[in-house]
Formats: C-alpha cells, sequence, structure tokens
C-alpha cells in the first residue's frame, strides 16, 4: 500500500509527521529510481562509505537532459555497522552530485545518521537519517556565534514562498534555528503531539534567513529496514524565490534487484522566481 500527504492550508504548528493513509494520484509523476526507463537515464555522484555499505546521490534526465528526479541511494548493507549507543557521535557526509548533471537549482546534498536521534527528543529522539538536500551553500553562515545570528534566524520567508501547509515550530526563532542547519519547518495537516507520536519519516523544509533552503526527508533506521514503499505529493507555495526545478513527488522505495533503498523527489518542474 503507499501513502499519499496531500496537506491544504497554511498552519503555524510544532514538528510533525504522520502520512494520510489512500491511493495514489495516476496523474501525478511516480519515481525511477536510478534505473533508465524509455528515453530517461541516471547520472551518479561518487559513492560514499556509510556503514557497511555506500550511499550516492543520482539524477535521472529525460532524452533532451532535462532533470526528472534527484535523489539518494543507499546500499542495504550501509544500515549495519553504524556507530550506536550513547556515546556515538553523528555521521555527516557531504554527497555530491553527479558530475555533468544539468542544474537542477539544488546544490548539495548533506546525509547524516544520527545514532541517539535530536531535538525536540519527544518526538524525534529515536536513531534516525537526516538527508538534506540544499537549493544554497548558505549553511555555514548558520552560526550561533555570529553577532547577527538571532535576527538572521527570526526573518522568516514571505508568505507566498511558503508551501501550503507548512509552518516552522513555535517557540523563539533562535532556539528553533539548527546550527550550521537552519528552521525546520513540518507540515501541520499531519499534526504531531508529543506523548503519542511514534515518529518514522517525515518531509521537512528548511529556512535561514528568510529563504528556503533545503527540502529534508527524514527517517528512522528501524522503518527503512523494513523496505517500505511510500509516495507523497510535495506541497507547493503560490511563489518560488528563485528559478530551478522543484520536486512534486516524493517516494522511498526499495529496489531489490540493486539491493538499495531508494529516496528520491521526483516529478522535477521548471518554476521561475517570481
Amino acid at each position: 500500500m503507499h501513502t499519499v500527504r496531500t496537506a491544504t492550508g497554511l498552519g503555524l504548528a510544532a514538528l510533525a509527521v504522520l502520512a494520510v493513509a489512500g491511493c495514489g494520484d495516476s496523474s501525478t509523476p511516480v519515481a525511477h529510481g536510478s534505473q533508465a526507463h524509455g528515453h530517461e537515464a541516471t547520472l551518479y555522484g561518487a559513492e560514499q562509505s556509510l556503514g557497511e555499505g555506500r550511499s550516492r546521490t543520482y539524477i535521472t534526465v529525460d532524452d533532451a537532459g532535462t532533470p526528472q528526479e534527484i535523489g539518494i541511494r543507499i546500499s542495504e548493507s550501509a544500515l549495519t555497522g553504524l556507530p550506536e549507543g550513547p556515546d556515538a557521535a553523528m555521521t555527516m557526509l557531504m554527497l555530491d552530485l553527479p558530475s555533468g548533471a544539468p542544474e537542477t537549482g539544488f546544490d548539495h546534498v548533506m546525509l547524516d545518521w544520527n545514532p541517539n536521534g535530536h531535538e525536540p527528543e519527544v518526538l524525534f529522539g529515536k536513531p534516525h537519517f537526516d538527508m538534506h538536500f540544499y537549493t544554497t551553500d548558505t549553511e555555514s553562515d548558520v552560526d550561533p556565534a555570529a553577532p547577527d545570528f538571532a535576527t538572521r534566524a527570526a526573518t522568516l520567508p514571505e508568505p507566498q514562498y511558503v508551501p501550503a501547509g507548512y509552518g516552522p515550530p513555535p517557540g523563539p526563532a533562535a532556539e528553533n534555528t539548527v546550527p550550521f542547519m537552519g528552521m525546520h519547518w513540518t507540515n501541520a495537516a499531519d499534526g504531531a503531539i508529543p506523548g503519542s507520536f511514534d515518529f518514522t519519516e517525515v518531509l521537512l523544509f528548511g529556512t535561514w534567513d528568510g529563504e528556503f533552503t533545503f527540502i529534508e526527508p527524514m527517517m528512522t533506521r528501524e522503518w527503512l529496514a523494513t523496505k517500505p514503499q511510500i509516495r507523497e505529493e510535495v506541497s507547493q507555495p503560490a511563489a518560488y524565490q528563485r528559478a530551478g526545478y522543484f520536486p512534486t513527488v516524493y517516494t522511498v522505495d526499495f529496489d531489490e534487484e540493486a539491493g538499495e533503498y531508494v529516496i528520491a523527489l521526483s516529478g522535477l518542474t521548471l518554476r521561475e522566481a517570481s
């Protein structure tokens, strides 16, 4: 069974994610993973070690060279041999996009393994992966030691640029801005309540200094190990801050032939800045 998330309205809610079960919309593009289909082909980024396996980015293009999908492939063995235990540190991999790939609007990808989860622990304290698809290279500016950190953290994007249904976490902006990442926005329609929320996976948006800077699939290792198959529509804003190819679909799947988990942002659609 597929899981589809469709959000409506603009809310300012706490961190959230519980997908609404239902049938997929056949009119929405479906992820291809990184296999060639018909007139499509795939370019791969350099492999990096993860656990006892590997990870890499990919971009699928059509016969005209237009990007259709961007994603990460993680080998099944990568879920074993990862750092564990209360003293284990976070693993952070900077994954390059494929050499020679067309411009998509994405700058780079950061894949993190959090062996002890992170704040807020009541929601995201389980061991999990963070997968940041950055549209900028400004994360190094998100420095709490900078004198203008609080001001820039509190500068939110204008409403027309906010994906439908998404909002920032409640509370002081500086406290809710993760150093060297940004502020994480979640979908109000998904609704997470501390004490009753069972985190498995979520699709976040990130901001810094008035701009949306990343899209982030986040999922527990336990959930990914079940080899799930989900397909969720990505909420869209009324306008876009910069031109680029933005996803309309988010999928997670397992490629049995390759023995790889496939996390994809697909249905890439060219948007003009306005």
